[in-house]
Formats: C-alpha cells, structure tokens, sequence
C-alpha cells in the first residue's frame, strides 16, 4: 500500500493512516484507490473493534488528483466510469461494515476529503484556523464524484446541501458543528485520537450505521418528491440559469444529481453521481477552469512567471504604506492593507477629504459587523492603522506609497515629487493608474528604478487581481518587492510590461467600445447587453460603461490622443467614439452623472434609457451568436496582441488577468485559452468572417494565423 499505512492499537482499533510517502498532501490518485482497495481487503480479514481514519499530513486530505482529472478523455469515459465506482465500493463498504468508523479531521477536508469523511461514522474535526470542510469542486467546473452530491443531502437535507453543493460554501469546525456536519471538536492532536478511541470503544458493541442505512430513514426536509421542497424545485432550474445562462455546466449537472438521487436507492444514486461526473470531468469547461484556476494560478502565485533575478531577491512584509488620494480607489486600498494589519497613512488635500476615505472602511466593516461576520474589537483594530491626513511629513517611514489621484500626468508628477521627499532611498512608489505609461511617469521620479505600476480594480477591497506594471527602469527588486506585497494583502498579481493602457485597461476598452459601437449600428441595446450576459459577462458594455463614466472615456481617450501627436504617432479611431461624443452633448455621462445609457430611477431598478432607441435608431439586427462572438473576440485578439507585442509575458497571467480583472467569462478559463477551447484554426478562420462582416479589428494577428498553420495552441513554455 503506497498511500496508506494500517496499524492496531493495544484496544485493536485499526488506525487507517493516510500517508503519501510522495506528496505534502493526501490526494485521491491512482495510487490512493489502490491503496484503500487493499486496506479494506486487509481489514476484511482482522478482528478489530472500530476504525479510525487519519492523516499524518498537515490536512486531512487535499481531495481530488487534478492533473489525471485533468488529463481525462472522453475515449477513456468506461474505464474512468469504473474507477469512480471502485472507489466508492470501498469507500461504502466502510459505512456498511458495521463497526465503528470515526474520522479524525487535523486539517482541511475539503472535496474528496470530506467525502472520506462523510463515509465515516462519526466525525470529530480539530478547532484550529487550518481545519476548513467544504465541496469545492464547482468553483472547477465539476462535481463532487465521490459520494458528496449523495451523501450531503441524506445527512442535511436538499435545501441545507445545496450551497455547499452549488456555490462551493466552505466552513471551519465550529460552524461545522453547529451545521451538522461534523460530531465533535478537539482542541488538540491528543484530545482528537482520545475522543477517536473513546467513541469506538463505547459503540464497539452495536452494529454502526449511517443516518440512511437506518430502518425508517427519512431526508430530512422531505426528498424530493416532498411538497415542501416542490417549490424549490420548480424554481432552482431557473435561478441557476439566471445566474449561470447555461455556460456552466457543473452547478446544472451537482441539481440534477441531487433531484434524481434523491428519488432512487443508495447504490443507483451513487451511479448516477458518477455518470454525471465523468461527463462534466471529460468535457472542456472542467478542463478550461481546472488549467486556469488551479494549475496556472498556484503557478502565478508561486511566482513562475517573475524573472529569475526577481524570484531570488529578498523582500519584507510592508508595516507601513502611504496612500495620495482618498477617493474611491485610494479608500479600498487603504482598507484592504488595513484588513491585513498594515499601517496606512491615507493622504489627501485636505484633512476632511481625508477622513471621508477612512469613512470608507467604516462603513464596510458596519455591514459586516451587521451580518455578524465580525465583531466591534476587530473593527476597531483595523479602523486604527488608517491615519487621514493633509501633511505629506506623514508619509514618513513608509516603505511603499500609492499613488492613486485623478488620471492627469501633471497632477501625478506633483504628487510623486511631493511624496518622494520624505521617503527613505529603498521605498518604492507605485502609481495605481489604469493607462498612462509607467515609464512616462516615473521621469517625474528621481529613482524611476524603484518606481512601478499597481493597477487595483475597483473596488479595491474586493477584486481580486492586481496588475504589476514594469517600466522601463524598474528594477528586478521592485518588482519583487511589489509582488510579494500584492501576496501580503491577499490579492493575486499579474506582471505586465509597459505599455499605452497595459494589459487590462487595453482589453477592457476593446469590450466597452465593441457594445457601445454595436448601438450605433443601430443594434438594440437590450440585444447587446443580453447577449454579452448570455456569454458569460458579469456585466453588459452599457452597464459598466455607465459605471466607469463616459466622462472618464472621454478623457482617456482625449490624453491618448495628446501623447500620441507629441510622439508623432496616428491616432486610432473606432466606431464607439461619436456614440460616446452624443451621449455626452446629450449630458448622460454615466450613472454618476444621473443616467447614461441606463436610467437610475430613485428609489427603483435601473433601465435603459427609452431615448437610445430615438437617439440611434435600429438597423437590420445580426445573429445574436455574432453579438456574442464579437465580444468574445475583440478582446481574446486584443489580449493575443498585448501577448504577440510582450506586454504579456506569460498565457497563464493572460487567462487569470481577463477574468478576474476585466470579467472575461470564467467557463473559457481566459482570454487565449477561450482560442485554444474553440480551435486555434477555427478561430482564426471565424475571425477572418467578423473582419469581413464588421471590420479590420477582428483581422488574427500573424501569431494566431501561424499557431493555425502548425496546428499549435497558445500555451507556456516554461
């Protein structure tokens, strides 16, 4: 056995250790289901009071062997079909074996490790911050296969499984208790074995069943032929469309499971789970999520794509930040370094500017102490390292300061200058802007080699991505520093090279000025924007052009166009600017400005405004898939361009970047692997179509076109 050790103790209670000599983690692999296939042959022979399931790794069990699922192929559908069915065989023989089975939870259990758990009897889990129970296997495009979508709801009930089920809900021991789901707490590894061992030895005598093994079991709340989950029913398949729109194929298949397991016996719903399973597992979605969110962010976060000079230099963990300018952006940064214990100065022009900012924080921390996800000491603790000011000799003795005013060059050197005189010669200073080139700014910088770009999305307390910009005299030790602070506050960094606009600004405008130059070929505005959701986007290009300001578009554009005839250079044109242009004569700049594209009713739901449809009249309407393609389109050949130009330096922070900065849809797992998923010779020929149809912006650029030739798809090398 590779993967599991068996020993008995003096009160012949068999100790089933999960140990992989190979690995920091137990994972349900090859080997693992050999192994337990023999542990149980083994067992199957011994006398022995209980059993008694643990790890002697940090977590209990990490869950499933990603890179088999991974690698899995519908050609190889039977033979992965049967293996799942193996597994749970043994993972079912221990439940119905009648002696006492307890898990002993020392570490996270989450996925296939809670499956082992919920086959056992009894569950004690260790209070400890590392202990986290959970299914998470949705927020991978899959479903819990081994036994989680059968288990969960004989032990919960439909509607209590379902968020752990659909949305990958995780908890910690105590919660866990208090849901159900586990048995016990231990406060340590001693008292954990000890209530192991006294469970078994005080129900050693009576045969151990599981809840649904029991004569007369009922789910709790009824199955699914219950009335009172009737209306659940009728509406789940709705809701889940509303919010997936059918792109996502694995919170479809974990209720289809569940309402059809429900309805049949133990066994034939475990079959089910595993034909459901396979399928979602050899499809391409899991695929595109698993390559995405597990492999290429565990490698981005790891540091795979930073130079080697960058992955060597030492950093240290920030105390202390300056932050210049306390609108919205400035207070969510200031508030997520807060979260993470930093002390933050936040700076504005005025002292009052300045607690408005803070009053950011405030308010966010009220709403969580409302919801009861904080306490009043945790408040206040975080609440005191943001210090509002006016004076920059505050900004003394900080060791990184962000710059994040209005989108003005000027505004931004004077405020460098001003910051930078009271900083110690290692600080490094960062701008937050969202387009104007790094290397530009940092001449106003009298150590542009310590001088970077950290682009935060907004809200910056809640996005998740951070965009690293290189200027051209950035040192390799900035931009280590500036990684491993991004890792501090918890978000996850992308490094980009210099360039007009970036990586993500860049690609985002290609989306917004795409729906926006559809309207003024009179396509209808609620086709546009159903079709962007349709696809996957969290949010329309007239919703989130409102939300960004047409005012702000117009700027950006008008400093682009100023920086371009300085250098000499043609300004690029696109069909969204003259339907930006009348939408600003007509004063509707955004929902800031009172209405833009949408109406913003007090008191009521926003709308699009009834004038677009006088204001640009409909034409001839197209397909609704080439609404959608577009979409997808402009900005997957966008992101190849910013990859094929080396603003991009890796595929795998193109994919993570798209969709957690800018809202490319998840189920592509990005922007190139969304080329890759279609077909790197289909796209190109697809995108040859739109240029035909809708312009030269849609022509693939020379790299697409020679991948095609090879047969190739976009991936790193290293």
């Amino acid at each position: 056995m590779k993967s599991i050790r068996l020993e008995r103790d003096s009160d012949n209670i068999v100790h089933l250790i999960m140990d992989n000599p190979n690995a920091s983690a137990n994972v349900m692999d090859r080997d693992f289901t050999d192994s337990l296939q023999a542990a149980v042959e083994e067992i199957k022979q011994w006398d022995y009071a209980g059993i008694i399931v643990r790890s002697t790794k940090k977590t209990f069990f990490a869950g499933g062997d990603l890179k088999s699922l991974y690698a899995a192929k519908k050609s190889e559908a039977q033979e992965f079909f049967n293996s799942c069915e193996a597994l749970k065989a043994n993972l079912r023989w221990l439940e119905t074996q009648g002696k006492p089975v307890v898990a002993a939870i020392n570490g996270a259990a989450l996925g296939g490790g809670w499956e082992i758990a919920l086959s056992c009897h009894h569950r004690i889990a260790l209070e400890d911050n590392s202990v986290k129970i959970g299914l998470p296997e949705v927020t991978l495009g899959l479903l819990p296969g081994g036994g989680g979508c059968v288990r969960m709801p004989r032990l919960l009930g439909i509607q209590n499984a379902l968020p752990f089920l659909l949305e990958g809900k995780q908890v910690k021991a105590k919660q866990a208790l208090a849901s159900g789901l586990i048995h016990e707490t231990a406060q340590n590894a001693g008292e954990l074995l000890n209530k192991a061992r006294d469970h078994i030895l005080s129900n050693s005598e009576q045969p151990s069943l599981q809840p649904w093994d029991q004569p007369g079991y009922r789910m709790p709340g009824g199955d699914a032929k219950n009335p009172k989950n009737a209306q659940l029913l009728m509406i789940a398949p709705a809701m889940l469309e509303k919010k997936t729109h059918g792109c996502m194929p694995a919170p479809e298949a974990i209720l289809a499971t569940v309402i059809e397991g429900a309805q049949v016996d133990f066994d034939t719903a475990t079959r089910i789970e595993s034909r459901y399973f396979v399928d979602l597992t050899c499809g391409q979605v899991a695929k595109n999520m698993i390559g995405t969110f597990w492999f290429a962010l565990n490698a981005l976060k790891a540091g795979t794509s930073l130079p080697p000079a960058a992955r060597e230099s030492k950093t240290t963990a920030i105390k202390k930040i300056g932050i210049l300018g306390a609108g919205m952006m400035g207070a969510g940064i200031a508030y997520a370094c807060a979260s993470k214990g930093i002390e933050v100065v936040l700076k504005d022009i005025s002292t009052e500017a300045a607690l408005k900012g803070k009053n950011y924080a405030e308010k966010a921390l009220q709403k969580r102490l409302e919801r009861g996800r904080t306490d009043e000491a945790h408040v206040q603790t975080i609440l005191s390292h943001i210090h509002p000011t006016n004076n920059a000799a505050d900004l003394s003795g900080c060791e990184l300061i962000i710059e994040a005013v209005f989108e003005d060059r000027e505004l931004k050197a004077e405020v460098t200058r001003e910051a930078e005189a009271q900083l110690d010669n290692s600080a490094v200073f960062a701008s937050n802007t969202s387009t104007l080139p790094i290397t530009g700014l940092a001449q106003a910088s009298a150590r542009p080699d310590n001088f970077i770009g950290l682009h935060f999305f907004s809200p910056a307390d809640k996005m998740p991505l951070v965009e690293i910009i290189c200027g051209k005299q950035t040192s390799e030790e900035t931009l280590a520093q500036a990684f491993a602070f991004v890792l501090q506050i918890g978000k996850t960094p992308i490094v980009v090279n210099d360039s007009r606009g970036f990586f993500t600004s860049r690609v985002f405008g290609c989306f917004t000025n795409e729906g926006i130059g559809m309207l003024g070929e009179g396509i209808n505005p609620a086709t546009i924007e159903n079709a962007a959701s349709l696809t996957g986007f969290p949010v329309g290009p007239l919703a989130v052009s409102d939300e960004v300001s047409l005012t702000l578009m117009g700027k950006i554009r008008q400093q682009t166009i100023n920086d371009l005839q300085k250098e000499g250079k043609s300004v690029p044109t696109h069909p969204a600017e003259s339907v930006i242009d009348h939408m600003l004569e007509l004063g509707r700049a955004g929902k800031l400005a009172g209405g833009g594209f949408y109406s913003y009713p007090e008191g009521g739901k926003k709308h699009l405004w009834q004038g677009l449809q006088q204001e640009f009249p409909a034409a001839k309407q197209p397909p609704v898939e080439d609404i959608k393609e577009r979409l997808l389109f402009i900005m997957a050949i966008e992101t190849l361009r910013c990859y094929e130009e080396k603003v991009l330096r890796s595929v795998r922070e193109a994919n993570i970047g798209s969709i957690f900065g800018i809202g490319f849809p998840p189920w592509t797992g990005g922007a190139l692997q969304y080329i890759n998923q279609y077909g790197v010779e289909a796209f190109v020929q697809r995108a040859q179509k739109l240029a035909e149809t809708y312009g030269d912006r849609f022509s693939p650029p020379e790299t697409l076109i020679a991948l095609a030739e090879s047969r190739e798809e976009l991936k790193d090398t290293h």
